[in-house]
C-alpha cells in the first residue's frame, strides 16, 4: 500500500514555487520516515531551479529549490537547499527553472520518463542549432550521484501505477502561465522548432539563453 493517498493530494503550487516545494519535500519526508535508517546513513536530495520567475523570489526567499535529508537516524526537508544538506552524498540538480518546469507536470513511469528524456533531448539539439553553439543552458556537472535502494525504493514505490514521488509532485503541481501557448509533446516537454519566432524568443528568455 502505498504511503502518499494521491487522490488525497491538491495542487499546491507551480514547479519551483515555496508552496510547491514546501509540499514536495513534505511528501518526500512522509515517505521515508516508514523506513529505518542507522545513525550512519547519510543521503541528501536537492533541487535547485535557477533563472526562475521573480515571483517565486519574494519575501526573502533566496532560491527555488526543496530539499530532503537522512542524518543521524532522521529525515528532514523542506524549502531551500542548506549547504548541509549539498555536503552530504546523494542526489543534487541544478537546472534551470523553465527547462524543467512544463513537463515535470507529466504523469509517467519507466517508459513514459524515458520518452520525456528523448523529448528532451530533441529540444536541447533544437535550441543548440537556433543560437549556433553547443550547451548554451550550460548543462551536465554536478557531484556523482548515489542513489541507493533504500531511498529509490521508497520514493519511486508504485511509479508504474501512477504513484512515486515525481507523481506525487506533478499532482500538486499547478500550470505556468508562460508556457500556455507553446507547442508541447505529449510528455509535456516544449517542441522549440514548431514555435513561432516570437515564441522561441520568449522561450529563449525564459531560459535566460542569449543569443
Amino acid at each position: 500500500m502505498p504511503v502518499i493517498d494521491m487522490a488525497s493530494l491538491k495542487k499546491e503550487g507551480e514547479f519551483g514555487s515555496k508552496p510547491w516545494c514546501e509540499a514536495c519535500a513534505a511528501a518526500a519526508v512522509q515517505i521515508l520516515k516508514e523506513e529505518s535508517y542507522p545513525k550512519d546513513f547519510v543521503w541528501a536530495f536537492t533541487e535547485h531551479y535557477t533563472h526562475p520567475p521573480a515571483r517565486f523570489l519574494e519575501n526573502g526567499r533566496s532560491k527555488a529549490a526543496y530539499y530532503i535529508m537522512i542524518k543521524d537516524g532522521e529525515v528532514t526537508g523542506g524549502d531551500g537547499a542548506p549547504e548541509e544538506a549539498l555536503a552530504l552524498p546523494g542526489f543534487h540538480i541544478t537546472a534551470r527553472w523553465a527547462a524543467l518546469c512544463n513537463q515535470s507536470g507529466a504523469f509517467y513511469g519507466k517508459e513514459g520518463g524515458r520518452r520525456r528524456s528523448e523529448d528532451e533531448a530533441v529540444m536541447y539539439a533544437a535550441i543548440e542549432s537556433y543560437v549556433g553553439r553547443e550547451n548554451p543552458l550550460e548543462r551536465g556537472g554536478g557531484p556523482e550521484i548515489f542513489w541507493p535502494a533504500e531511498v529509490g525504493g521508497p520514493l519511486m514505490a508504485g511509479s508504474e501505477e501512477g504513484n512515486g514521488l515525481h507523481n506525487i509532485a506533478a499532482s500538486m503541481q499547478m500550470a505556468s502561465p508562460e508556457f500556455a501557448d507553446f507547442p508541447v509533446t505529449e510528455m509535456l516537454v516544449p517542441i522549440f522548432d514548431e514555435m513561432t519566432e516570437a515564441q522561441k524568443q520568449d522561450f529563449l528568455a525564459l531560459l535566460h539563453v542569449a543569443v
